[in-house]
């Protein structure tokens, strides 16, 4: 799922942008910054769950989140956070300090 967010970091909209298996989902920044475009947001946060209930983020995981963040600095519409999600807790790759 992706939030996107105006000046005031406030949502104005947000999707779902893949349904994956139960082991992966394939994520391209091309599609998450799309919609971000065309609505005329200002940032975004992602997130993604992870239906083992564990919070680790996969190498795969953490790739994507550098290909997002990338994207974003070069379309000036940056990636706040990128949340991982069980059914009692998340992770943030800011709080984390892992938003590279």
């Amino acid at each position: 799922m992706r939030s996107y967010l105006d000046g005031a970091h406030q949502i104005i909209s947000y999707a779902t942008l893949s349904t994956g298996t139960a082991t992966s989902t394939q994520v391209h920044p091309r599609e998450v910054f799309q919609a971000a475009i065309l609505s005329g947001s200002v940032a975004l946060i992602v997130a993604h769950n992870h239906p083992s209930g564990s919070l680790n983020p996969s190498e795969e995981d953490r790739k994507i989140t550098k290909h997002l963040v990338s994207a974003g600095h070069l379309l000036g519409i940056p990636v706040l956070d990128h949340l991982i999600l069980s059914d009692a807790e998340f992770f943030s790759f800011t709080e984390a300090g892992q938003l590279e």
